[in-house]
This record gives C-alpha cells, sequence and structure tokens, in this order.
C-alpha cells in the first residue's frame, strides 16, 4: 500500500514490517514520532512504551532482545550519552534477537543543545551504523538493520537525521500482521558480563570489523555513478542535497555514496578511488567518510587528493542545503558560483525569530513569581533542559546555567560547593524530574546541600510533542497506571520542606519563594499548572485606559502583549487567559472577561 508518510513514520512502518515486537525509546527530537506511530499502528502483540530515560529503555530493549525477541529503542544524540554505558556493554554481551538503537541526529543543532555525530560512537563502540539517505531508504533500511544484528548477534545503530526524520515521502508500505510475542530466555553464563568475557569480546568486534566491511561493500545502498577525474564521496541527507546540485551545475563527476558508514566498506572506496585525482566529501556532520578515505589512501599508497572539511573546503558545522553544496563544488572547480537570489513568486525567506514561552505559559508565571521575591537578594538560577530553558530571554533573564537534563538540580550543588555566595535555586520540569532529577535530589539531600529546588510541573513532556510521563498515570500504550506522586518522592528523599503552589498565582507563588528563602537544607517548591497546549482557554485579557507604564511588556516579555501608540494592547488570538499580567499591572488596568 502507498502511503504518504513522514520519514518517522516510515522508519516505524518498517520495523513493523521487520516484526519487531517491543519498542522502547524516550521521546526527543528529532525521533519522538518513530514510537508514537508505532503505538498507533502496531499490530496486536507488538509492546510499546516511553521508558522513564534512555539509558532504562536501552535496558529494557536487551532484556527483550535476550529472549530472541525484535526490538527497537528510540532517542536523540545527546539522548546516547545517557545511554552510552548499557549499549557498550550490550555490544560486548551480544543479543539473540535483532537489536537496533535509532539515534537521530540533530545537525544545526535545530532543537537540541549540541552538535553530536553517532557515527564516531558506532566506530568507537563497534556497533555497525546505517546511515539513510532518504525517507524511502530509511523503510527499507531499518529492515536490513534487524536482519545484520541477528547475523552479527549485537546491536546496530540506525542514524537518521533531522531532514531524514521529517520530511515526507510515498512509501509502498508492507502489511502490518499481528503476532505472538513468544520469546524465551534461555539460561546461559554468556549473559552475565566479567573481565574475562569483555577481553575476548574486544577481540571478536575488532576481528569482525574488516569482514563486515568487505560484505557491506555489496551492499545496494552503498554505490558508486558516474565517472571523471573528479570524486563526490557522500553520505546521510547531503548525499540528496549533491545529486541536486551536481545537477543544477551540470557537472560530470563520479559519485560514492556511504550509507553504512561504520564498517566502511572499504573495497568499494577502492574501486571508487581509481582513476581519480581529487575527491570532495560532503555529510553532515564530523569528517567521517573524509577520514576514512584518507586513510585509505595513506594505506594504499594513492596519490588522490581528498578534500572535505579538514581542508576547509566545506562547513565544519550545520547543516548542509543544495545551495551550500552547489557553492562548495562552484569554488573547488572553478565554476562561476550559482545564483541564489529567489525566484519571482518565491515565498520571501521568513525572518529568524528566538524561541519564547507561549503566551499563558505557567512556566513564566514562576520564574516570574521566583524573580521578584529574589530582586532584592543575590540568587544564581540554573536551568535544564524543556520548555523551562527558554526562560534565559529577556526580560525574564532566568537561566543562568544549562548544561544537560537533571543538572539543574546538580549544578547548583557544585556552585555553593564552589564558594559561590547566595541563594541557589535549580529548575527541572517534571518529565525532567522523572528523566534524570530524582538521583540528583538524593545526591543534594545525602550530601547536605543547601538549595532550593523548583519543579515546574505542567504535566507533559511539552517541548517534544507532549508525550506522557510516570507523574500522569497514563501509557503510551494507552493503558491507566498508578500515577507516580512527585510530592511523595520529594519527600521519601527528605527533602527539608516542600511546598506546591499554582504559579499563576502570583501572590501564593512568591509567599512559597520567600518562606523558602528563610529555610536551609534541601528545600522543593512544586510549580504547578498545566500546558497551555492542553486546554482550550475560556478566559482572556482585556486592557481598559493603560497608563502607559509598560510594566507589562517590559517585565513579563509574553507574546499576547505588544504596543499600540506607546499602550499596552492584547492579542486575543494568543491570549491564553492566564491573567500574569493583570497580578503585575501596577494600575489595574487588565480585567478577565469571558470569551
Amino acid at each position: 500500500m502507498k502511503e504518504l508518510l513522514m520519514g518517522n513514520e516510515a522508519i516505524a512502518m518498517g520495523a513493523l514490517a521487520a516484526g519487531v515486537s517491543v519498542f522502547c525509546g524516550y521521546p526527543g527530537t528529532p525521533s519522538s514520532e518513530v514510537l508514537e506511530t508505532a503505538a498507533k499502528r502496531k499490530p496486536e502483540g507488538v509492546y510499546v512504551e516511553w521508558s522513564v530515560n534512555e539509558k532504562t529503555a536501552l535496558e529494557v530493549a536487551a532484556g527483550a532482545a535476550y529472549t530472541g525477541s525484535r526490538v527497537l529503542v528510540t532517542m536523540k544524540q545527546v539522548g546516547l550519552n545517557v545511554a552510552s554505558d548499557p549499549l557498550m556493554c550490550v555490544n560486548y554481551i551480544g543479543v539473540k534477537g535483532g537489536l537496533v538503537v535509532l539515534v537521530a541526529d540533530d545537525p544545526g543543532p535545530i532543537s537540541s543543545q549540541t552538535e553530536q555525530d553517532t557515527r564516531n560512537f558506532g566506530k568507537y563502540a563497534k556497533i555497525p551504523v546505517f546511515d539513510p539517505v532518504t525517507p524511502e531508504d530509511a523503510y527499507e533500511m531499518i529492515q536490513d538493520a534487524f536482519y545484520l544484528s541477528e547475523k552479527i548477534g549485537g546491536p546496530v545503530i540506525f542514524r537518521p537525521t533531522t531532514r531524514i526524520c521529517h520530511s515526507c515521502a510515498v512509501i509502498n508500505t508492507a502489511e502490518v500482521k499481528a503476532h505472538e510475542n513468544q520469546g524465551t530466555f534461555v539460561k546461559d553464563s554468556r549473559w552475565v558480563i566479567f573481565p574475562r568475557l569483555a577481553h575476548e569480546a574486544k577481540r571478536r568486534l575488532f576481528l569482525r570489523e574488516k569482514e563486515l566491511g568487505d560484505s557491506l561493500s555489496a551492499y545496494p545502498y552503498n554505490e558508486i555513478s558516474g565517472r571523471g577525474t573528479l570524486g563526490v564521496a557522500l553520505g546521510g541527507v547531503s548525499a540528496a542535497y549533491a545529486k541536486e546540485a551536481l545537477s543544477s551545475l551540470n557537472l560530470a563527476c563520479k559519485t560514492l555514496t556511504v550509507t553504512t558508514p561504520y564498517p566502511f566498506p572499504e573495497k568499494l572506496a577502492l574501486t571508487f578511488l581509481e582513476g581519480l585525482d581529487k575527491v570532495i566529501v560532503f555529510e553532515e556532520l564530523d569528517p567521517v567518510i573524509e577520514e576514512a578515505l584518507i586513510f585509505l589512501c595513506g594505506k594504499h599508497h594513492l596519490d588522490v587528493e581528498i578534500c572535505g572539511k579538514h581542508s576547509g573546503h566545506t562547513i565544519i558545522a550545520g547543516e548542509n542545503s543544495e545551495n551550500i553544496i552547489a557553492t562548495e563544488l562552484a569554488d573547488l572547480c572553478g565554476l562561476e558560483k550559482p545564483l541564489l537570489p529567489a525566484k519571482d513568486g518565491e515565498t520571501p525567506t521568513l525572518a529568524v525569530r528566538p524561541p519564547i514561552l507561549c503566551a499563558g505559559c505557567p512556566h513564566r508565571a514562576a520564574f516570574y513569581a521566583v524573580k521578584q521575591a529574589m530582586k532584592d537578594q543575590k540568587a544564581v538560577f540554573s536551568g535544564d533542559i524543556g520548555c523551562y530553558t527558554l526562560g534565559n530571554a529577556a526580560p525574564l533573564n532566568m537561566t543562568d546555567t544549562c548544561l544537560c537534563m537533571g543538572a539543574g538540580i546538580s549544578i547548583p550543588q557544585g556552585l555553593a560547593r564552589g564558594g559561590d555566595q547566595g541563594v541557589h535555586f535549580g529548575f527541572v520540569g517534571d518529565s525532567t524530574f522523572f528523566h534524570s532529577g530524582i538521583t540528583n535530589v538524593i545526591n543534594a539531600v545525602y550530601n547536605q546541600s543547601d538549595e532550593i529546588i523548583c519543579i515546574l510541573d505542567n504535566s507533559t513532556t511539552a517541548m517534544t510533542g507532549h508525550q506522557p510521563h510516570p507523574g500522569l498515570g497514563k501509557t503510551l500504550m494507552g493503558d491507566i497506571s498508578e500515577k507516580i506522586s512527585i510530592e511523595k518522592l520529594l519527600l521519601a528523599c527528605n527533602v527539608k520542606s516542600l511546598r506546591v503552589v499554582n504559579p499563576l498565582n502570583l501572590k501564593d507563588a512568591m509567599k512559597a519563594v520567600e518562606e523558602a528563602v528563610q529555610e536551609s537544607g534541601v528545600r522543593c517548591i512544586v510549580f504547578r499548572a498545566p500546558c497551555v497546549a492542553l486546554f482550550k482557554p475560556q478566559t482572556k485579557a482585556v486592557i481598559n485606559d493603560c497608563r502607559k507604564c509598560k510594566k507589562c511588556i517590559k517585565e513579563l516579555g509574553c507574546p499576547a502583549l505588544s504596543l499600540v501608540d506607546k499602550a499596552a494592547v492584547v492579542n486575543e488570538d494568543l491570549c491564553n487567559g492566564c491573567m500574569l499580567c493583570a497580578a503585575v499591572c501596577p494600575h489595574g488596568c487588565i480585567e478577565e472577561v469571558t470569551r
């Protein structure tokens, strides 16, 4: 059946067609839709879960793969940092059923704190990597990845990038049939990792590298085309861009497309290098293919110039595009640079707008309450990964540090131990609290830290697409589960004090902060109000007889507020009726009315 599918949907459907019976993961853009699609389209007998974090997801997946079931675990590139411990170990232990780890890389980065290239992790961990060029390729290649995983008895990494994950294509999908998940765990000493086993596993992984590389030289998605003395080596979505650029420049050359960057298809690459004077490499993000070709030229004493990131011929960070690649090719070949202005009737380039908290977002109210309560005192505000990272923007300016998930709780501990004076606040969201915040709360209490932990609970995993988490009592498969109480967990960790408040009630929120400041030890404030995307507003704010003091504009930065003739006005289409602006207005000019 032909279907128009997003790349992530295509990957999910390919995995279902491959007979995957267990899906695990943690939401993270650009990977989230894979598990969501699997949950929607799964036949009877398939299990899908959002795990509390990527490490847990991979450990659950490993256990399922020990039984002989085929398993897909999903995450984004920074999630692989969290999951790297079990992934390194399961590659030594091995699996019985196919285990594919989908790691969606985010060149740009568009929605991540770092640019990371998972192909490097594959080489480091000695785990094969598939790197699809198009959504169509991704549908087929995810099935090949499971075949290879079972053939080698170990995990395989599948690495789509943002443009593969989120672009759409017409896919010819196979029928997905119901099946019974009847894996069986057979007890064996092989499942217990210990030093001697690890030593032997390392030798085995090293020796299989060349054998796998030779076999992947014949993999149909690794291909050579064209002819000439100029070579163009390509990987991932850059291959699609480059082929368009080559066509627009009418440039004859020999191309090598590499979809299995590790183990590198050496035999195919040597065939490609024959008769070439120069090769330029286009890939995202790191010079993985480029370095493999440089190594081959040195190993086999080939007089071929390899151009790319190391030589300064291609960009070293960010995404490629057809225009960027066409310009780089023109520079290399001494051709006239392509003209890139917008064509008649073409939509003009949109202005770059920084991300901001939504109108009515309860996080804005929580940040504002803390800021007002602390305006005459020295304080440091440590943030975390999620919508609340946007608290760094003016006029709130409430994120002094932001490192990685869960660090909003642990960074304040280090700041205080390093000698920084003042009150230390740590901000974390509800989903992130379950992901990696609990252990940091335990560390704070155990080591007698002095900080105020602010949990911004908006009852969802908002930034990645409103996925459920353990605090909501609902699973990805729609089942009702036991709701995990954040307050009970905090009290079980022996925090010194705990307050729960609605941040949109500014007076109560500020009072909670002021009381917590007077105490010592690990204190917690749960700011609880639902994400504005979860409900339809019933009221709106209206400004009457504005005094033009601009306080609501200057202090809140709400996108629903703007100035017309120096007077504040409300955009009714954006306003969610949170009425924080009314609490801030010193003249009582703002009132709440029913929509």
